[in-house]
């Protein structure tokens, strides 16, 4: 298609119809819908929001692996005029309702049943009034379902709960015009969606970006990539994330290619999949593609067709990018640099850059981004310095939603956001990430950070401190360590301590390790100093 910077994400689902119809746009075990058909799918989506009461501005909330109605349920959300709201598929009932509430979200879409979890019955437990949810909507609901979140059984204001199939059906008697006219109400500056990130202060914060910012990114971010019309991407990475959701299934409607998605990345699963479909796009972080390159019946399947692979988030060996060209038939790798409040991208590698290169560098800034590195009075180092990393350009987010402090601390007057990662840029212009943003660590490609964690377990019976580090993990590369002062009198098993953090918060949060100690290492400040702890 030809630029596309000046659609919406309604517009850019029209414009891939127009131009790529009968191609395959989405597979999703039955189900197989053209770009053609997807639009259709859309629109009906579309019109059961707007039968649920969705206008322009409305926030629309989805919590749910990777499926083909995550998509049509987010493009009709974005058709009706809303921004969507993605939930983190492992978060607990009270994390998922501060969302909501503080999105204001009218309608949430969900499951019942993944990996074991009931969703609208974790909401529901939690007893928190969410005054503005109107509808939950479920994907796939069965009968018993649907009766465990009937009128009266899910949040103390919710109104209305209704099947997938429900909701399209309500929106029958929506016209045509009365769709088209809110698709096309909607402006390339309206908000797309508001995603929320954990953040150093303990409390996730809405990043809200826009519909021009997502669409130009992407049209970058695909065209540094290759990807092009007729290939075949297999998404592991989870919707509610950019790298699922922008650098996913939009990123397919700008190129026109295939969106296959995977719900949770499990190798045997995988390594089928991209065989039947052909698949020639699978992005992921480095630790799928180590587990395929570790599979012992790797050979047993067909990956003649795969192609490109985008990366990050973690340390890369450099062996693995080797053996990636070597030992599969990856012709394209690269990794890249980005947070959610820039759009999910900053920087990337290009095609032609050496194992080294990918490996060890995060690449150069995307076209019209700027990326500095700067000391601590904001000017900017000498090439190869270390110091804090800051981008400007289009792709900065408008900000945090409702918290215009956190905002105007990440952005500053000259429009540049300070990311808080500590890294160098070579003569290049390739940046090297050198320190995790503050003491995050991550934690199988999911950001963790301590300060949210301590809160959390500040609520644990018989406890007076924490501290929280990242630990190094041979298969999620790092994971939580929690180290704990009792209260006088009281004492802290840390098996109990660990099983009741993992009722309360997303697993990947969850410490695997509990250390009980009499005190914490401190600067004159009375700040935990945690590299001590790191030492350990």
């Amino acid at each position: 298609m030809s630029d596309l910077t000046a659609l919406t994400i309604p517009a850019l689902v029209e414009a891939a119809a127009a131009h790529f119809g009968d191609a395959e746009a989405l597979v999703d075990g039955d189900v197989r819908l053209s770009f053609t058909e997807l639009a259709t799918e859309v629109r009906a989506a579309a019109k059961g929001f707007v039968a649920a009461g969705v206008i322009r501005g409305d926030r629309v909330a989805i919590w749910a692996p990777n499926m083909w109605e995550w998509v049509v349920a987010a493009l009709g959300a974005q058709t009706a005029g809303a921004a969507i709201v993605p939930l983190n598929t492992r978060f607990k009932g009270h994390e998922a309702a501060d969302i909501l509430l503080r999105s204001r979200a009218t309608v949430l879409c969900c499951v019942n049943g993944f990996l074991g979890t009931d969703y609208p019955a974790m909401l529901a437990a939690t007893g928190i009034n969410l005054p503005d949810l109107s509808h939950i909507v479920q994907f796939r609901a069965t009968d018993s379902a649907m009766r465990k979140v009937g009128r009266g059984s899910g949040p103390p204001s919710l109104t209305h709960s209704q099947g997938w199939e429900e909701l399209v059906s309500a929106g029958a008697g929506v016209s045509d015009e009365a769709v088209e006219q809110a698709a096309a109400a909607v402006q390339p500056g309206d908000l797309s969606d508001i995603i929320f990130t954990s953040g150093t202060t303990g409390r996730p914060k809405g990043v809200m970006c826009t519909h021009h910012q997502t669409i130009k990114a992407f049209e970058a971010w695909t065209d540094v990539v290759g990807l092009t019309e007729g290939d075949r991407y297999l998404i592991v990475n989870p919707f509610f994330h950019t790298f699922g959701y922008k650098a996913g299934f939009l990123s397919c409607l700008i190129r026109g290619a295939t969106i296959i998605p995977e719900p949770v990345f499990d190798v045997d699963k995988v390594l089928a999949k991209a065989a039947a479909e052909r698949v020639s796009m699978l992005p992921g972080p480095p630790t799928l593609y180590l587990s395929i390159l570790a599979h012992p019946n790797r050979d047993n399947y067909d990956l003649s067709t795969l192609r490109l692979a985008v990366t990050g988030a973690a340390a890369i060996p450099v062996e693995m990018i080797r053996r990636m060209r070597d030992e599969l038939t990856f012709t394209t790798i690269v990794t890249g640099y980005g947070l959610t409040e820039s759009t999910g991208v900053i920087s990337m590698c290009r095609a032609g850059d050496d194992p080294e290169v990918i490996a060890l560098t995060s690449g150069r800034a995307i076209p019209a981004v700027e990326m500095r590195v700067i000391d601590d009075d904001g000017l900017e180092v000498p090439t190869g310095q270390p110091g804090e990393i800051v981008a400007r350009g289009y792709n900065i987010m408008q900000g945090y939603l409702d918290d215009p402090v956190a905002t105007a601390e990440a952005i500053d007057a000259d429009g540049w956001l300070h990311t808080g990662d500590i890294g160098w840029v070579d003569e290049a212009g390739y940046v090297r990430i050198t320190d995790r943003k503050k003491d995050m660590f991550i934690v199988g490609g999911f950001n963790a950070y301590p300060a949210e964690i301590e809160n959390a377990l500040l609520a644990y019976p018989g406890v007076a401190q924490v501290a929280v580090i990242g630990v190094p993990d041979d298969r999620m590369g790092e994971v939580g360590a929690a180290f704990v002062i009792p209260r006088p009198g009281e004492s802290v098993e840390p098996e109990a301590m660990i099983a009741w953090a993992r009722e309360r918060m997303a697993n990947y949060k969850v410490p695997r390790s509990v250390h009980v100690v009499d005190a914490l290492p401190m600067n004159a400040t009375g700040k935990v100093l945690k590299y001590e702890l790191r030492a350990r």
